[in-house]
């Protein structure tokens, strides 16, 4: 059950097969192109291949699950003992002659997850006696490597200090939120209390109960507070969990409950109210009772004295310097401010501007190479038969697309059916052999090979036929593929395999530009006995369980000059590796195998809405003309990269509106303490001649102070971090490409005005519901 569920085969209806019964579990796909209707009990029959004996077998469906069209495999599941009386059936005993048949594969998930893939492995390697640093000691050398799709553990791997400094940064960003929300509401209870606090000074509370009094006050809050953002907490989960879960691996998880992340953020939240009700506990502990009756946010009993001319150094006072000069009066609350609405702007910047990063072209270039690719269908199945003429596309099949009209371009991609080798040094067939065979079989598969007088060994060669439209697809790594287009010309480019992120792996093949290629086109082998040199002739001659070897008896040797070395795109390729691979321009194919068995046929469409049309066309026709074919298009992929985006976007809105609703309850918390903890000297300018307008105007520039201070710092830290996130990221994310977005920080513009202009105005209007005279008499 486990491995069903790692292999993504959780049956959404019936269940797993049971042991010592005839049940099988597969996917809509099969049951689709078998022409059987998904119901429990349904008996349906399938002829397949078990290490090359043909059989068919009937079973009884027990459950299935949705194909996905992304992940181009499919399955039938079946008990262990089911297997073992097809196995006996057809006279194969694991893991048979394929080494495949019947083995076993063993599949584990590591204690520390995606975090350290690859040094667990590495210590895993290393208790077992084997190492992965050098490659020259094949008796202990094992290769291995971390598939991207794990990003946490490419993260752990290529992460540096500055992106290590970045993460930490952006991290206790975003948990300060939480302080600075907190942290102000008791600031601003204190400060309103703070004349009540004086008083129960002056009848003999101490500083110690005026302290535990403001956090006694934070646990009743805390006692409310804490399990409904729980409760709130998993209702959001619960809601984005199975997106993102589903756009990650392609399935639909169920959430399940678990107490250990319910204690730890409860006691999380606990800590930060504990920790910001520290300071203003303090503060309410420490003020005089008279210092209480006369306080002022910001002010200091020592700052006496008189100032002399029209303002500070003699200078005129007007509305903006009073505005600015209230921001100064507390500055760590005028950064924990700015602070906190500039992060919220900065979040929803890097969410856009990482979302516009997804390189879109990159990401379909990794899957498929044009608009749409037709071929059998077994071609897009991970593990399926390797291509033989059997799977060949019929033209009949190329003409229904033309005839759809508004192909703009095509080409066909011809497969090798028949038996191609190339020489190759002793040297170079064992470290290519040496991946998968240990050092014994090694040295009796060099004796059983078939060797050329200049010590040269045969082995097995893998050739493409590419018109035009494919050749263009190609990666040129060095030289000019101009030759591989004149029709008939004796020449090839050689195909290097390439990593996750489009590197060439310059060792994987051992043809260099100008080389000279020979390649050996077999029409007859004979085999034999290369213990006793006894001659069995053709295949079906050869006894079972002994050991044979081949030898080419009829064919032609063809020679080739290499014009390019090139990489082919995993779409048009044969989509598994093993023998080394040259291209060669179609008409040559043909000519010199014998042979036009199209392997894919590749086209582009004129437009949009002939796009939309040959998508609806190739759907039906694969599905009801020709089901045993199955076409790619780039409509596929686009909608799984766009579901993919998109859940980095509403994970990264969501979290950008709940830190952007922090920083404006902050921002309000700010204006409000300022306006409450001065009323009395609001009241005094107004005495004086200040009138309501200008009191509103200077709010109303404190308020902008604060917002544009935010997006001014937002710009700044955006720009400032770019160069370091674009790299970090660039690292992680192969489909990736940077493009740095600054109009999400403009978007906010206008939001912040209103802001900056609309809390301080409506706070002021509050505030002057009192007439002055009540105001000035307020202690």
């Amino acid at each position: 059950a486990k491995e069903a569920h790692w292999m993504y085969c959780d049956p959404v209806e019936g269940r797993l097969p049971e042991e010592g019964t005839n049940e099988a579990a597969t996917d809509t796909h099969v049951l689709e192109l078998l022409g059987v209707e998904p119901e429990p009990g349904t008996e349906f029959t399938v002829t397949f291949e078990v290490d090359g004996h043909e059989t068919t077998q009937s079973f009884v469906l027990c459950g299935w699950w949705e194909y996905d069209t992304a992940i181009v495999a499919n399955h039938i599941l079946i008990p262990e003992s089911r297997l073992d009386e097809i196995l006996q059936e057809v006279g194969v005993t694991p893991p048979g002659s394929d080494q495949m048949t019947g083995s076993w594969n063993l599949d584990v998930m590591l204690e520390n997850g995606a975090r350290s893939i690859e040094s667990d492995l590495e210590q895993i390697l290393k208790n077992a006696g084997y190492q992965t640093e050098d490659a020259s000691n094949p008796d202990t050398y094992v290769n291995i490597g971390v598939n991207w799709g794990y990003t946490g553990a490419q993260f752990s791997g290529r992460m540096d200090p500055t992106t290590l400094l970045l993460v930490v940064g952006i991290l206790l960003l975003i948990l300060l939120t939480g302080y600075l929300i907190i942290y102000n509401v008791f600031q601003i209870s204190a400060a309103g209390d703070i004349r009540f606090y004086g008083l129960l000074k002056t009848i003999g509370t101490t500083p110690g109960q005026l302290r535990r009094i403001v956090r006694f006050q934070a646990l009743a809050l805390s006692l409310c507070g804490i399990p409904l953002g729980l409760f709130l907490g998993w209702l959001l989960g619960g809601a984005l969990t199975p997106v993102i879960v589903e756009k990650l691996d392609g399935v639909v998880s169920l959430v399940s409950l678990n107490p250990l992340i319910f204690v730890g953020s409860g006691i999380f939240a606990l800590l930060t109210v504990l920790i910001s009700c520290y300071r203003p506990g303090r503060m309410a502990g420490r003020v005089s009772p008279v210092e209480a009756v006369r306080y002022t946010e910001g002010a200091s009993p020592k700052q006496r004295g008189e100032k002399k001319g029209g303002g500070r150094n003699g200078k005129r006072v007007s509305l903006f310097s009073m505005a600015r000069a209230n921001l100064g009066r507390s500055r760590g609350k005028t950064v924990v401010t700015i602070l906190s609405l500039s992060l919220a702007v900065v979040l929803f910047a890097v969410t856009v501007t990482l979302v516009n990063s997804f390189d879109m072209d990159k990401y379909i270039a990794n899957f498929t190479a044009s608009d749409f690719i037709l071929a059998d269908a077994g071609q897009f199945q991970t593990g399926g038969d390797s291509f033989n003429e059997d799977m060949a596309l019929p033209e009949t099949a190329v003409d229904a697309a033309w005839a759809q009209g508004g192909i703009a371009d095509g080409g066909r991609v011809y497969g090798r059916t028949s038996s191609v080798q190339e020489f190759v040094s002793e040297e170079y067939f064992r470290t290519a052999n040496g991946w998968w065979s240990t050092p014994e079989n090694l040295d009796r598969l060099v004796s059983l090979s078939e060797k050329t007088e200049d010590g040269r060994i045969a082995d097995n060669a893998q050739l493409y036929g590419m018109e035009p439209f494919a050749l263009d697809h190609l990666t040129v790594l060095e030289g000019d593929l101009s030759l591989l287009y004149e029709p008939g010309g004796n020449y090839v480019a050689a195909v290097y395999r390439d990593d996750d992120y489009g590197d060439p792996i310059m060792d994987s093949h051992w043809a260099r530009l100008g080389d000279t290629v020979t390649l050996r086109y077999v029409e007859e082998y004979e085999y034999y006995n290369p213990d006793t040199g006894e001659v069995y002739g053709s295949w079906e001659d050869v006894p079972e369980n002994i050991v044979y070897s081949s030898r080419a008896v009829k064919y032609r040797d063809v020679e080739y000059t290499v014009a390019a070395l090139v990489t082919v795109p995993m779409a048009l390729s044969y989509r598994y590796y093993g023998d080394d691979e040259f291209v060669l321009n179609a008409q040559t194919f043909i000519r010199d195998t014998g042979t036009d068995s199209v392997m894919y046929y590749a086209f582009d469409m004129t437009d949009e809405a002939a796009d939309a049309s040959m998508e609806a066309f190739l759907q039906d026709y694969t599905e009801n003309t020709a089901p045993w074919l199955d076409y790619e298009s780039k409509a596929i992929y686009a909608a799984e990269f766009d579901g993919f985006r998109n859940m980095f976007l509403l994970l990264g809105g969501a979290l950008s509106f709940i830190v952007a609703l922090v920083g404006v309850l902050n921002f309000f918390n700010a204006i409000l303490t300022g306006i409450t903890s001065r009323r009395r000297e609001l009241a005094v300018l107004q005495s004086i001649g200040m009138t309501g307008r200008q009191m509103k105007t200077m709010l109303a520039l404190e308020g902008l102070l604060y917002t544009c201070g935010a997006l001014a710092l937002a710009l700044a830290l955006i720009v400032g971090t770019a160069p370091f996130l674009g790299r970090a990221v660039g690292s992680l994310i192969w489909f990736f490409t940077w493009h740095l977005t600054l109009w999400p920080v403009f978007l906010f513009l206008p939001a912040f005005v209103l802001l900056g202009i609309g809390i301080p105005v409506a706070s002021c209007r509050a505030a002057q519901k009192y007439s002055v005279v009540e105001r000035l008499r307020v202690e």
